[in-house]
């Protein structure tokens, strides 16, 4: 048998509930020529029957619980097509996701990601919002990656020549060690582009973001200061680091306010202070402005006057002041 063109990687724990529809989604592709490799991350669930239903359709192993990064990679290693799509065990392909990502790498062989847009829907699969991030960021460089790091790797198809060059996943960034591939990727020199449709439904649920606003923070603010460590950044690069870092941090504070830790939104807009652009009234604004901007990709309105009458921002202005002073 010939090897597969696509290896389809989803990596599971604990989602027998969810798991069955995302794999059906990759049955149920328009493009055939793929193989599917389930790494079962130490589930305690059901999942290892659900996995037995599928017979010889699906490839999976098992593995003792070691988080997404390493389970990826253990994918990664098992892979055999040229291209490797990973799949969250909760989200789910459109029909032409293979198809349509595919032929925009055959026409571009220069390519080593393409990504594409997403739906975002509840627990249940009802739709909340469409994100199409290409409307924002049309050019997939390093630069736009670093700025406005819009990575989902349910949405992206990736040449595996270049997750070998690149080693994989780093399991010291969880649940940001997505971003920090795809910047290591466009620092090799891996070429990415935009497919501009709507390949997958991604499942957000609410209570697990609640749960990872504290993490997620973390990680990407040590994701930026991982990768402006490197000593031999080119100089157009090293000159982005301080915008980098604000635009981070905002966004990160803005984050911290979505899933309710508004003290550690606090100190994150603090940490953005003295690496901001603007002037100090300028700056505050465009917090404001940010927090606007970010809560309406997330299908949000928001709420500026709660947020002026807590105690925390109160706190912060205080803050401000003394800065200015």
């Amino acid at each position: 048998m010939s090897q597969p063109q696509v290896s389809v990687i989803i990596p599971t724990y604990n989602c027998a509930r969810y798991l069955p529809e995302a794999i059906d989604s990759v049955l149920a592709q328009t493009y055939q020529d793929f193989e599917i490799i389930v790494i079962d991350d130490g589930s305690t669930d059901d999942t290892a029957g659900v996995l037995q239903s599928y017979g010889d359709r699906v490839r999976a192993v098992q593995q003792q619980n070691q988080g997404v990064a390493l389970a990826r990679n253990h994918g990664i290693r098992l892979a055999q097509g040229e291209w490797v799509a990973f799949l969250d065990a909760d989200d789910v392909l459109l029909p032409h996701k293979l198809a349509a990502q595919l032929e925009l790498a055959h026409a571009n062989p220069e390519l080593g990601m393409i990504h594409s847009g997403w739906q975002r829907v509840d627990s249940q699969g009802r739709l909340l919002m469409v994100v199409e991030p290409w409307h924002q960021v049309p050019e997939l460089t390093l630069e736009s990656w670093l700025r406005w790091k819009p990575v989902l790797p349910s949405a992206m198809l990736f040449r595996r020549y270049w997750l070998e060059q690149a080693g994989g996943f780093d399991p010291r960034f969880p649940p940001a060690e997505d971003t920090e591939l795809v910047l290591r990727l466009a620092l090799l020199g891996c070429q990415a582009m935009w497919l501009p449709q709507v390949t997958v439904n991604y499942r957000q649920h609410e209570s697990s973001a609640m749960h990872k606003g504290l993490p997620q923070a973390k990680s990407l603010a040590a994701v930026i200061d991982h990768f402006f460590a490197q000593p031999n950044l080119p100089e157009h690069i090293r000159w982005l680091e301080n915008q980098t870092r604000y635009n981070t941090l905002v966004w990160i504070a803005w984050y911290l306010h979505y899933t309710d830790h508004p003290t550690e939104m606090v100190e994150y807009l603090q940490r953005s202070w003295q690496y901001s652009p603007y002037p100090p009234l300028e700056t505050i604004v465009h917090w404001a402005d940010g927090f606007t901007a970010f809560s309406k990709n997330w299908g949000h309105e928001f709420d500026a006057e709660t947020l002026a009458r807590s105690p925390e921002w109160q706190g912060l202005m205080q803050w401000v002041v003394g800065r200015v002073n």
